[in-house]
């Protein structure tokens, strides 16, 4: 039989995947290292274990005890997987601004949660780092493992997700791209790689609004302001992060991070947070540098199943302006959005009514474009053939040119919903799309069901 003797045997070891679409234009190969693989779905099981372990092994964690830690979410979640395993209670603070099914994952698990202000100062009672400490003061036998200052948080990488990039890259990797929270992950990892290769490039990936990517530039800490990207940045200097392995930082601002985000999902299938989408931005400014000898490994650090009410909820992104509203749409994702995935349907002039409405019939249409050729020379609406249908058969024998109409608007993929509809606010029941081959037509149907789709959503 093979099985593991508790579920923290299963952390690591997760899987490097290809990025095919995303970085297709690269001359580099580009990796995605998909913590999600953890079961705790992110890298933090990793650091969550390896500073339990010590904290047993050093005495500062005795049975019945109380894990404190202030968290965005993911270290907390990976210490409440050590708390079920080893009976500890454990209490978390976390910063107001994260998404909502972090709380209840924690309380899942068993874990008890305080909600603390964001903005608001480290040092402010307060704030999500003071009522940890203030907690831990309070609570006979408890461990705060103050995850910015623990050094068994690098050391986790160092001994696991470290060695398992460069075994799986076959020592090939020249790059390495991670965002950076308390900075454990890319130091363990950047002292790994560059341990073994000291021409490995380690990027960080910064929220604008972090001081990080500013003293990285200039070594001195400026004021950090608030922003929506979940897990990474910082508004002070942990001890954790080593920049002496960190070649470069890059900074992605929250809109950005959201849209990358929610293009690794739609176009790899991977399904992760802002912090990742952050990371990815990075990469995406790398991988443009790359030439065909290089390997790129950029870390996905968690799953996206925690973020649906935020980075995956189009109303949400809106109220934040992280996405336009509906009416700046494109036609193009108008037609994306659409059930109907089938080419134009058309007639030529030299049609006969009767013809014409057989396809109208077929399709459940109320128009059709009238192509010569490639060239759009008219149109066939519902009224004109409504009228002769009245007339009999006899009517219907007839051609197409002699009851057509002027030809719809033709506009390209990238007409806006606005666009489209000062088109249809006229005498146009529909607009053509594109151009050749690849046309497509867009009705007010299609129109008011794309943008109000994208509104509720």
């Amino acid at each position: 039989m093979k099985y593991y003797e508790n579920i923290l045997d299963t952390i690591g070891h997760t899987p490097l995947v290809r990025m095919n679409r995303i970085f297709g234009d690269s001359k580099g190969l580009c990796l995605a290292k998909v913590e999600a693989f953890n079961p705790g779905g992110s890298v933090k099981d990793r650091i969550g274990v390896n500073m339990i372990n010590a904290a047993e092994r050093e005495g500062h964690l005795k049975p019945g005890g109380t894990i404190i830690e202030c968290t965005s979410g993911n270290t907390g979640f990976g210490l409440a997987l050590v708390a079920a395993v080893r009976g500890y209670r454990a209490i978390f603070t976390m910063p107001d601004k994260v998404a909502p099914e972090k709380s209840r994952l924690l309380k899942a698990i068993g874990a008890e949660v305080r909600l603390c202000p964001t903005a608001v100062e480290p040092d402010d009672p307060r704030s999500y780092y003071s009522v940890a400490r203030k907690l831990h003061a309070e609570i006979e036998n408890s461990y705060y493992p103050n995850q910015y200052h623990n050094p068994w948080n690098p050391d986790a990488h160092v001994h696991s997700t470290g060695p398992e990039i460069w075994e799986d890259t076959a020592g090939r990797i020249t790059h390495f791209v991670a965002g950076m929270g308390t900075g454990g992950t890319i130091s363990g990892i950047g002292k790994v790689l560059k341990g073994h290769n000291p021409e490995v490039r380690v990027i960080g990936s910064d929220p604008v609004g972090s001081l990080y990517a500013e003293y990285a530039r200039t070594g001195e800490l400026t004021e950090a302001h608030t922003y929506l990207v979940e897990g990474i940045g910082e508004d002070f200097l942990p001890t954790t992060i080593d920049f002496s392995v960190i070649d470069e930082v890059i900074q992605i601002g929250d809109r950005e991070s959201f849209a990358w985000a929610r293009r690794l999902a739609r176009e790899e299938g991977m399904l992760s947070g802002s912090s990742a989408g952050n990371a990815v931005g990075a990469a995406a400014e790398v991988a443009k540098r790359l030439g065909p000898d290089d390997v790129m490994v950029v870390l996905i650090p968690d799953t996206g199943e925690r973020y649906l009410s935020k980075v995956y909820d189009d109303d949400w992104l809106r109220r934040h302006q992280l996405i336009d509203s509906p009416m700046s749409m494109t036609a193009g994702e108008i037609l994306a959005e659409g059930s109907s995935r089938r080419g134009l349907l058309q007639v030529g002039p030299g049609a006969t009514i009767a013809e014409a409405v057989a396809v109208m019939r077929e399709n459940d249409i109320s128009q059709l474009p009238v192509l010569d050729g490639d060239r759009m020379v008219g149109s066939v609406r519902e009224r004109e053939v409504i009228e002769a249908l009245l007339k009999g058969d006899s009517a219907t024998d007839r051609k197409v040119e002699e009851i057509m109409r002027e030809p719809f608007p033709e506009l390209p993929e990238s007409a806006t919903a606005d666009e489209i509809l000062a088109c249809l606010d006229g005498p146009s029941a529909a607009v053509l799309i594109g151009h050749g081959d690849h046309r497509r037509i867009i009705t007010k149907y299609d129109l008011i069901h794309s943008v109000r789709g994208k509104a509720r959503s």
